[in-house]
């Protein structure tokens, strides 16, 4: 996962093709040169031993896929992250969650929204769950520290982005706790925030966006939630203000509309006492993944997927296996950008028009996306990225 161009469904399936991390790792120079990436070198030992190092002296654990803190949620994603970084109660990962998400620029009644829905969440046995950006996720996080929350970093697990909510961001540590898939002490680019928010929709129960533009971070969390399943509410405004814009466009196609947190827990089935408080069942026996798998070589990559064996309560799910070398990928990320211009396009459309099947093209879109190389339109709509 440290190594040059080796992203999330990469490192999948080059574990699916060669088993072990160790074997992957040395296969990879010859498949990069194959794929016309001529001196490829892995990512070198020293950077990953100094990651490690930063990790302990901040105080952060790393967790893997398949170890029982690993948070069995995220098994729905398309690619969940094979390793997590965390600061704070891990524990708090195992209770029952709710995302609230919104704007940056949050008017004062969309700020007093957010507080109240997330103070009321809480007591009614839920973890907010936001991304610590300005605006409306401070607002959530706010409200609910006294019971805990999850603040999911864009960045490096220890690098506060923005500066305004560092000390936010430490309060939450004493009863909450912070994750990131990103390297210790990376700044956090444009181009992460995708890949945040989709970490967001994957650890709620529910999203509940609250303000939000038409073309906004906050619209990529929704999709990202339908994505996987998870019940979208959103809070409606007039429609002169374009902060709810994104809201009312939700609504209209289909999202719950919410008046207070009652319409939030009314849309999701009741959790027991024992849930609201920890549920920290014991993993099923040999669900960890091995030790040896957790260490020293794995440190540039993280659990194989053999590990992602029965998790609590879920079987995470196995997709098909992907017999595409890196440069078939290649070719067909060149066909997708090269169908698409800054007109917007209907994405079902150009699925017909490269007369590929669905299930192997869409998570390339998404991964194109997430790369920044395009962008996504309300209608299901997508074009090039400006």
């Amino acid at each position: 996962m440290r190594s040059y161009r080796v992203g999330i469904s990469t490192f999948y399936r080059l574990l699916n093709d060669h088993g072990t991390a160790h074997a992957a790792l040395d296969a990879l120079p010859e498949i990069a040169a194959q794929a016309g990436v001529p001196d490829y070198r892995i990512c070198p030992e020293g950077v990953v031993a100094a990651e490690l190092r930063a990790g302990r002296a901040a105080g952060a654990r790393l967790i893997y896929l398949g170890t029982p803190d690993y948070p069995t949620q995220l098994l729905d994603l398309a690619d969940p992250p094979p390793m997590l970084w965390l600061m704070g109660r891990a524990e708090v990962l195992k209770r029952p969650m709710i995302a609230i998400v919104g704007a940056r620029n949050a008017s004062s009644l969309g700020l007093r929204m957010a507080r109240g829905v997330a103070e009321d969440l809480a007591a009614g046995g839920y973890v907010v769950v936001s991304g610590l950006a300005r605006g409306i996720d401070a607002a959530a996080h706010q409200a609910s520290l006294a019971t805990g929350g999850v603040a999911v970093m864009a960045g490096g697990v220890d690098a506060l982005y923005p500066a305004e909510n560092a000390a936010l961001a430490e309060s939450l540590l004493d009863s909450g706790v912070r994750v990131s898939e990103m390297p210790m002490g990376l700044q956090p680019q444009a181009r992460h925030f995708p890949r945040r928010n989709r970490i967001i929709a994957g650890l709620g129960r529910a999203l509940v966006v609250v303000e939000a533009a038409a073309k906004s971070g906050s619209l990529l969390t929704a999709r990202a939630a339908l994505d996987q399943g998870r019940e979208v509410l959103a809070v409606p405004g007039h429609p002169f203000d374009a902060r709810a814009a994104g809201c009312n466009m939700l609504i209209r196609d289909g999202a719950l509309l919410v008046r207070s947190a009652r319409d939030v827990l009314d849309a999701l089935p009741a959790i027991s006492a024992r849930q609201g408080e920890f549920d920290l069942r014991a993993p099923i026996e040999g669900q960890a993944a091995r030790p040896s798998d957790m260490t020293s070589d794995n440190a540039t990559s993280a659990a194989p997927a053999s590990s992602r064996v029965n998790t609590v309560a879920k079987t995470p799910p196995v997709p098909p296996p992907d017999r595409r070398s890196l440069q078939e990928t290649a070719q067909l990320h060149t066909e997708i950008l090269g169908r698409l211009g800054p007109a917007p396009m209907a994405e079902d459309q150009l699925i017909r028009d490269l007369a590929r099947a669905p299930h192997l093209v869409t998570p390339e879109i998404t991964r194109l996306e997430l790369d920044g190389r395009l962008q996504r339109q309300a209608g299901g709509l997508l074009a090039l990225a400006r």
